[in-house]
């Protein structure tokens, strides 16, 4: 036996493998999160004008504003002020901008973006002093009092979604015995539970933010959805199926949620990627849950539940390829 295959089939080799993932995932986790969150810029950020004819100054407003920002804006015209407002509940466009009483008025929103809407307090007024305007910035959706930064949504989806794969690993190491259909009970079963005590901890127990019942279903969903994607990785990886789960949920999913940083100041290939993986669909429909009742969007529903069946099914189709099973583990778990 060479060296090589001496080595190999010693202890140490697993050992090195791991030890070069390890430092290698540390370094694409550090650099995914640093490249989409840590310098927010705004991309094409739609902002509403109220008003028609649009006044001179408004024109000139918006152009100032451009300029402060470093982008351009994607204006949509609205002959009045409530049907910009509308715009606004809609998710539209995530500010207005109007002319009132010899001043500019912009209203932003900071329940469609916390990041955006900070922006823009800071952009505004240095947008209207370069045109000698005076510039009144309002709030037309501030956050709950209990979640002042807005990342409180965020980090409820971080829980539902680390902890729906994580609790699906760990039936794979302590309950292998379970047949197919019984490890998509099993993982259906803690999901339900699991969306139950998270929102009964941030809402009751903590008194963060008031979650409305579909809250419970929607973190149901998406600890199902984890713990399904994981199950698919482990039926054709095996042991090495939390690289990918990892990889797609949290180095890739994560950062483009629009949780932490809102999607118009993430690059553009992320922002639009990421309200199709689970975690971005996740945040926008709690986002809209909570901050939106009126005005429900059932896309990141369907993502959520696309990528749950087709989990399932690739899982049932191909089930026979998953490691666990009474059938391949004829010995009592411990």
């Amino acid at each position: 036996m060479s060296r090589w295959q001496a080595f190999k089939h010693s202890p140490y080799y697993a050992a090195v493998v791991i030890s070069l993932l390890a430092a290698v995932g540390a370094a694409v986790f550090a650099g995914a999160y640093t490249y989409a969150l840590a310098n927010p810029t705004p991309h094409r950020m739609p902002v509403a004008v109220a008003g028609e004819p649009e006044p001179a100054r408004t024109t000139a407003y918006v152009s100032a504003l451009e300029e402060a920002l470093h982008t351009t804006l994607r204006i949509h015209t609205y002959p009045d002020y409530p049907q910009a407002v509308d715009a606004v509940e809609r998710q539209r466009v995530f500010a207005i901008v109007r002319e009132r009483d010899d001043a500019i008025e912009l209203s932003v929103s900071s329940a469609s973006g916390a990041s955006v809407a900070e922006l823009l307090k800071t952009a505004g007024p240095a947008a209207g002093h370069t045109i000698s305007a005076q510039v009144t910035v309002t709030d037309l959706k501030p956050l709950h009092s209990g979640d002042p930064r807005g990342l409180a949504l965020f980090y409820i989806t971080l829980a539902a979604v680390i902890i729906g794969f994580l609790g699906t690993i760990q039936l794979s190491v302590h309950a292998s015995r379970l047949t197919p259909g019984e490890r998509i009970v099993a993982v259906a079963g803690f999901s339900v539970l699991g969306g139950f005590l998270i929102a009964a901890t941030v809402d009751w127990i903590l008194d963060a933010v008031p979650l409305p019942l579909i809250s419970w279903l929607q973190l149901m969903l998406t600890m199902f959805t984890a713990g399904m994607v994981f199950t698919v990785f482990n039926t054709f990886f095996g042991r090495w199926a939390l690289l990918p789960t990892w990889g797609l949920l949290v180095i890739l999913g994560n950062p483009a949620s629009g949780g932490p940083v809102s999607w118009p100041l993430l690059p553009a290939a992320l922002g639009i990627l990421g309200r199709w993986l689970p975690p971005g669909a996740s945040v926008n429909a709690l986002h809209n849950a909570v901050y939106f009742h009126g005005y429900q969007h059932l896309q990141p529903y369907l993502v959520l539940l696309g990528w749950a069946l087709v989990s399932s099914v690739i899982f049932w189709t191909w089930r026979t390829r998953h490691p666990g099973g009474r059938e391949k583990h004829e010995s009592p778990a411990l």
